[in-house]
């Protein structure tokens, strides 16, 4: 590469970024990758949403104990994600109601969407990652 052809990286691009969380938060790295990446967009000062489906609604939920699994709870990360400016949290609707939770068994603010509004918001995205 000679002097003049020095990479060039595009600066104040920002992309929406939806992180789709369909895991259960134990028992698999999916979760927790999925927050990293989140906390790297957020870093990167990306769009960052999170949306919580199947099992993934339970990654929020309060009163988690980890003992039994032997792991470290990562619950108290997403009550810091506010911090990064990561406030645009969503759980569809039918995936809390079949598990028998409510908003307020959360331990972060979220907006309750049903499915067919889930579908706009992914494809409402620029990039939609998941685990």
């Amino acid at each position: 590469m000679s002097q003049g052809d020095e990479p060039s990286f595009e600066t104040g691009v920002v992309k929406k970024f939806l992180y789709l969380n369909r895991k259960a938060p134990y028992g698999t790295v999916y979760a927790l990758e999925v927050l990293e990446m989140v906390l790297i967009s957020a870093a990167f000062e990306q769009d960052v949403h999170l949306a919580f489906v199947d099992d993934g609604v339970y990654q929020i939920r309060k009163g988690q104990d980890t003992k039994s699994v032997e792991m470290k709870s990562f619950l108290p990360t997403y009550r810091a994600l506010e911090g990064y400016d990561i406030e645009k949290l969503y759980v569809e609707k039918e995936s809390m109601e079949e598990r028998g939770l409510t908003s307020g068994d959360f331990v972060v603010p979220v907006e309750v969407i049903d499915r067919a509004a889930m579908g706009s918001l992914i494809d409402s995205m620029d990039v939609v990652l998941g685990g």
